[in-house]
């Protein structure tokens, strides 16, 4: 017969040790790890937001607002209310020459009358200044109507990121083209501009970039404009009075080397109109377009030449310019064809000596 084993009860001093051992050691599944209930129900406790229910969703439309705004924000789709004095009016090179009196009138009365609805366009440049991309006549505008109030003025702006010089340059073409046609000598105009501050690298380029949505060819017609612009904008007084075919005589005849010439006759013309300053050029052109044709090679047509490095306009009409092409530096001459063979010799050693001069440093 088996014996009996007397059990006795622990003592209340055998029970507080035994307590004392589970507080320290709290009790563990298999492996060692807590009882899974009492984990996950520990981890939900500690992430509970102790808030009431409708204190979590006003916290949760207020964030998602914050980050609506952020997005806004930096994609440039926000209006905000910025001081003139802090734009930049000539951040960019603008393409109109003029605006008309009667329709500048016009603008300041309605954005007085019924204040500014369109906002223009600024970029960020940082430290609160901004550079204006489209929008100079409401500009020009909002600044007539504080001068004549005596008032700080001000402008409802949409701010966009810091955009590369060449997308803001087609920013700004398109709008003018939008509300107030730009006539063909400003579009060349603005294409050799933008150009020539670096924005692009080369005349050609501008003009695929600025006028993307254009046809193949009103660039071509763009670029002939543009050329008209780079070799005699400085002594045109009428040049956006120039028709499209009067703009391309002026560019085949200055493609056939009368620039020169061109620009000695608006030198000598002191003329009081569009219709005077014509008639100077067009007295040249027939000249030009007496003369035989040069010679065509075949292949493809050839590229516009990169903005000039440097460039002088001499006294006597003739233009001297020095471009880069890869590792050369490329000299050119125009407007001495009257030079015998011995001052062209002349001419080309006093040339040589300058450069090894400088070379020297």
């Amino acid at each position: 017969m088996a014996r009996r084993r007397t059990l006795e009860a622990p003592d209340p001093k055998a029970l507080a040790e035994i307590e004392a051992g589970f507080a320290a050691k709290p009790m563990t599944g298999p492996g060692g790890f807590a009882a899974p209930i009492a984990q996950v129900a520990a981890e939900a406790a500690s992430g509970r937001d102790a808030r009431p229910a409708p204190d979590r969703a006003e916290a949760a439309r207020v964030a998602s607002q914050a980050a609506a705004w952020r997005e806004a924000q930096a994609e440039g789709r926000l209006i905000e209310t910025l001081p003139l004095d802090r734009i930049q009016v000539n951040h960019l090179s603008r393409d109109r020459i003029e605006t008309d009196a009667e329709a500048m009138e016009e603008l300041t009365a309605s954005i007085r009358a019924n204040g500014q609805r369109l906002p223009i366009e600024v970029m960020d440049l940082g430290e609160g200044r901004y550079g204006l991309i489209s929008g100079w006549r409401r500009m020009r505008a909002l600044a007539l109507i504080g001068a004549e109030d005596g008032t700080a003025p001000v402008a409802r702006a949409i701010v966009r990121p810091v955009v590369e010089a060449g997308a803001a340059y087609a920013a700004m073409v398109e709008e003018n083209e939008v509300r107030a046609q730009l006539t063909p000598y400003e579009r060349g105009r603005i294409a050799a501009v933008a150009a020539h501050l670096g924005a692009f690298p080369s005349m050609e380029a501008a003009v695929d970039e600025i006028f993307a949505a254009a046809s193949k060819a009103k660039r071509s017609k763009i670029r002939s404009f543009a050329l008209v612009h780079y070799e005699l904008g400085d002594l045109l007084s009428h040049g956006r009075a120039l028709s499209e075919a009067a703009g391309l005589r002026l560019a085949s005849a200055l493609r056939g080397g009368f620039a020169a010439k061109l620009r000695a006759a608006l030198e000598r013309c002191e003329a009081r109109d569009a219709a005077e300053e014509w008639a100077a050029l067009e007295a040249v052109l027939a000249s030009a377009e007496a003369a035989p044709a040069p010679r065509q090679r075949g292949g493809r047509p050839r590229r516009d030449a990169p903005p000039p490095l440097a460039e002088a306009r001499l006294a006597d009409g003739a233009r001297a310019v020095v471009r880069g092409e890869g590792a050369k530096l490329v000299l050119t001459l125009d407007g001495q064809e009257g030079l015998d063979e011995a001052a062209r010799q002349a001419l080309a050693e006093r040339m040589l000596e300058l450069v090894e001069q400088a070379l020297r440093g």
